[in-house]
């Protein structure tokens, strides 16, 4: 006969997977026309709002003006779609002042085992974020072809913070607490992303599951998912980089390529060296050297998941760059952080309304590439957070696995499980 515990982790390991099968099945259903559910669907909501963003308030840099109005045009974003965000203040070293916008949604929580077989309810958190401000000033651009305003660097990465938050009431059973902030003074050493790690309680900062951090996605050749410094621990790799391989498989078993030629990566550089700093060699893989606001919480021991466009495919660290793009060249093929950095440009450049076969006879369906990332990384982070927390189940989870008949094995099954 199997223990009651080890029963228990069966029928549990039964019911998650049966929750999650039914969690996929709504994506291959149909509307009552008869029309088939596109996932990431979700319009130009998004990319009107980073273009808008990058428009009014092109030269946002840490503690100025704009970033300040910046800051107040996206809490106003967040209050249209029904929630009044908190207002959390950023001290500099010169007493400037920014701010970080965050909505908290409270999720259902799971129901965790006590070790002894009793469940009791749990909160978990997940984290979404973005900087707000960009890093060049209208003195540093002065002269330039184009116009700069950070509309990668990081416009894009607003865009798709607050596409996360207009849907995200949509997912009815989310267990997770989800924050969504907007950080300000990024471009100050990840000032804002440290204030607010540093002004969560203790138990909370522990609760954290994952940070999703969404950066400069909109110029780089391709998209990339990386986990942070602290998944090159072989003891500990998995675990500080599970939420990132269920981004690619949230990406891989939906429709995003056939649909919108949406690809998700990862480094796959494999360049050996000391990354970290601790003595040991590490390969480059799966964790990108381009530091953004991930790193307060990389530092603090939290699994992350940093969203860039990027290109890694170098045999040397130094010779990565965003694009390899002809009409991108000016700055050695950087974008972010450069004058290139403008939605005149690479709205030239990038937006491709024609549809065209590739060598595949895969059709061609980017048109507005800017849209396109903001709504597929919008989708993949708010589709991850549904496979849930390894450290327990939904409520719905949970009352399937208490519905569940208590079965019992055959007698192979029996015998296996007792010599374990």
């Amino acid at each position: 006969m199997l223990t009651g515990s080890i029963r228990n982790r069966a029928l549990k390991t039964l019911c998650i997977a049966v929750a999650m099968l039914m969690s996929i099945i709504p994506l291959a259903s149909c509307h009552s026309e008869g029309q088939a559910v596109i996932p990431a669907d979700y319009g130009s909501y998004g990319a009107d709002i980073a273009r808008e963003l990058a428009s009014e308030f092109p030269n946002r840099t840490p503690y100025s003006s704009q970033e300040s109005d910046a800051g107040a045009y996206i809490a106003g974003k967040m209050r249209e779609l029904g929630y009044e965000p908190v207002v959390q203040q950023i001290s500099g070293e010169f007493g400037q002042t920014s701010n970080n916008y965050y909505v908290k949604i409270e999720g259902s929580g799971f129901y965790v085992d006590d070790g002894f077989g009793n469940y009791y309810l749990k909160h978990r958190v997940a984290v979404i974020g973005a900087h707000y401000d960009d890093l060049l000033s209208a003195f540093d651009v002065s002269g330039s072809e184009y116009r700069y305003d950070g509309i990668s660097d990081n416009a894009s990465g607003v865009g798709c913070l607050l596409t996360c938050l207009a849907h995200a009431a949509e997912y009815k059973d989310m267990g997770f607490d989800i924050y969504f902030v907007a950080f300000g003074a990024g471009n100050d050493n990840f000032k804002g992303a440290y204030t607010f790690l540093n002004n969560m309680s203790p138990e909370e900062r522990d609760s954290i599951d994952v940070m999703y951090c969404i950066d400069s996605i909109y110029a780089g050749d391709k998209v990339y998912a990386s986990a942070g410094y602290n998944s090159l621990n072989n003891q500990t790799r998995y675990q500080m980089r599970r939420k990132l391989y269920q981004t690619y498989d949230v990406c891989y078993a939906n429709t995003l390529y056939s649909n919108y030629r949406f690809d998700l990566l990862y480094n796959e550089s494999g360049i050996k060296g000391d990354l970290d700093g601790n003595g040991t060699v590490d390969y480059y893989n799966e964790v990108s050297h381009n530091k953004s606001d991930y790193v307060p919480f990389d530092n603090a021991g939290i699994p992350v998941v940093y969203i860039d466009s990027f290109d890694y495919n170098y045999d040397k660290m130094d010779d990565m760059k965003d694009t390899r793009n002809l009409n991108l060249q000016g700055q050695n093929g950087m974008v972010r952080g450069t004058v290139l950095d403008s939605t005149e440009l690479l709205d030239s450049v990038l937006r491709q309304d024609d549809i065209d076969e590739d060598e595949d006879g895969v059709m061609d369906k980017s048109g507005d590439l800017l849209q396109i990332r903001i709504n597929a990384v919008a989708f993949v982070i708010l589709e991850t957070l549904t496979k849930g927390s390894d450290l327990g189940m939904t409520p719905s989870e949970y009352e399937a696995f208490l519905k569940a008949p208590e079965t019992e094995p055959s007698e192979d099954t029996a015998e296996t499980s007792e010599t374990v």
